[in-house]
């Protein structure tokens, strides 16, 4: 007897459904591409010239990241569609910390068995992403790994790099005296979704429920995209440090900016708080510590700025669509470096 050929299909992974991913991903990503972008999707590496992207004396910036267990919600609503915004949000908002324009992006798509649909919507999201950040979309690798995933799981991670001219780089001069600014959050972003998950399993609470769409919703909304407005406070002059508020909250980030002489004030109740923080915080029995430490608590980006300059560079992130607060200042170096008052 003549035994049956074996294929790589047969072993749970799909040539044709990745060739037809491709397909489908190269006009969102043809529609992020900027200066400096040479080729497109399809390559076995991408290739960028910074000199097409006029910088004189760059330094190059990257960072990589993922959205966390917020791919969970998105799997169990069935929901696509701005998970892959977050991923970019949470990569990108690293670079300009330290005054980098993102220049391009590549994703890495993990999953059980491709399903091309919810792929799509994936990659669309990130080409989404891309553009409100003005990053292209360069390349990326989708993986079928049958057995490391269950049915309909997927993971993602990000990898972005941007460049910033020699004498530009972040932080540089923090001292006593300077305000910080607080940008207001878009909700949750992509942090702290292992202790929102535990309060829904506690709670006992079914997201796919119709009287629970509006709290689906809130958990779902995109991480905010700061790239541009905080690219045009740092141009406009005045910023000395900026600190994405990502896990760890405002205690653990603000820390990292700040020179070894100074500690950052921060006054409690200053902005207003997103109603999902005051929902986790009640449902939870979360204190406020935990709360300020486990997720953004409503700011997602910091600002240290000059204090002769702070209401010009307010204005003008007023006038990019940003909510900003007051929320502090920098101090001589106390007990801690930040201190909550």
């Amino acid at each position: 007897m003549t035994k049956s050929q074996v294929t790589y299909a047969d072993a749970g992974v799909s040539i044709d459904a990745g060739n037809e991913l491709v397909e489908r991903i190269k006009p969102f990503a043809k529609a992020t591409s900027r200066n400096g972008v040479m080729g497109g999707i399809g390559g076995f590496g991408a290739l960028f010239d910074l000199k097409a992207a006029n910088f004189k004396d760059p330094i190059l910036v990257s960072g990589t990241d993922g959205v966390g267990t917020k791919v969970k919600i998105a799997q169990y609503l069935n929901r696509h569609d701005t998970i892959g915004i977050d991923l970019v949000a949470m990569c990108v908002n690293d670079l300009i910390v330290q005054g980098a324009e993102p220049l391009f992006f590549l994703d890495y798509f993990a999953t059980s068995k491709l399903e091309v649909e919810a792929a799509s919507a994936v990659i669309k999201g990130i080409a989404e992403g891309c553009q409100r950040a003005n990053c292209a979309l360069i390349g990326g690798e989708t993986a079928e790994m049958p057995g490391i995933y269950q049915a309909g799981e997927y993971d993602l991670a990000g990898f972005a790099v941007g460049a910033v001219e020699r004498d530009a780089i972040l932080p540089k001069e923090v001292r006593e005296g300077h305000v910080i600014l607080g940008l207001a959050s878009d909700g949750l972003h992509s942090n702290g979704y292992s202790l929102v998950r535990h309060i829904l399993k506690q709670q006992a609470i079914d997201l796919a429920a119709s009287q629970h769409q509006a709290l689906a919703d809130s958990l779902l909304v995109p991480t905010r995209l700061y790239v541009k407005p905080c690219l045009a406070a740092i141009k406009q002059g005045g910023v000395h440090a900026l600190a994405h508020i990502t896990g760890g909250g405002i205690t653990e980030n603000v820390p990292r900016i700040l020179p070894e002489n100074c500690s950052a004030e921060i006054k409690r109740g200053s902005w207003k708080l997103p109603a999902i923080f005051n929902w986790l915080q009640e449902k939870g029995n979360i204190s406020e510590s935990e709360m300020l430490r486990t997720f953004n608590y409503g700011i997602g980006m910091i600002l240290v700025v000059d204090e002769k300059q702070q209401e010009a560079i307010i204005s003008l992130l007023e006038g990019q669509g940003e909510t900003v607060t007051v929320i502090g200042k920098i101090t001589a170096r106390q007990n801690e470096k930040v201190v909550y008052v």
